[in-house]
């Protein structure tokens, strides 16, 4: 959330807890009877109170390639190379035109190269194995990847959240 929608929750008595050392000081203004400027301090990470919605809690990041291609760290899942963003594709485990969907649970980075010779085909019509079951990753996994500007105090809170076992390549 912005700094601006932060603020607005503590002057509005909102905040249930926080978390870290302050990562911003917002100044007011001056008091009349007092003399001194206000001044709020904000946390990097702050539970509001009420309820929480149910997608909230865990809701399905967007489909985008760059997303993709950071969930599968920027290998072709079939070949096992490592590509540059610009040299990887958006492939259909099972393609589109054969019924498949374009979810996360469907889809796959992959070169330039394994996507045109794998064609309209599923990878055992191509014997072209996967490299790595295709997932869905949670919002917490998908902020991370995204690799947005994320506090050290963020990261922390951030890696606790995520599930104890890792997911095996399958």
């Amino acid at each position: 959330m912005s700094w601006q929608d932060a603020a607005c929750l503590y002057a509005r008595e909102a905040v249930a807890w926080t978390l870290g050392d302050p990562c911003l000081h917002v100044r007011g203004g001056i008091s009349r009877s007092s003399g001194e400027r206000s001044v709020m301090p904000l946390h990097p990470i702050i539970a509001a109170r009420g309820h929480a919605r149910a997608k909230a809690l865990d809701p399905t990041p967007a489909l985008t390639n760059a997303a993709l291609f950071a969930r599968d760290q920027s290998l072709c899942l079939y070949c096992g190379s490592h590509f540059p963003r610009q040299q990887l594709t958006r492939d259909h485990v099972m393609p589109l035109s054969q019924g498949g969907r374009d979810h996360w649970e469907n889809v796959v980075s992959a070169c330039f190269h394994c996507n045109s010779r794998k064609g309209g085909r599923t990878p055992a019509q191509a014997s072209m194995p996967l490299l790595a079951v295709p997932y869905r990753p949670s919002w917490i996994e998908h902020l991370i990847l995204s690799n947005r500007n994320i506090l050290a105090d963020q990261m922390a809170f951030l890696t606790s959240q995520l599930p104890r076992k890792k997911r095996r390549p399958g």
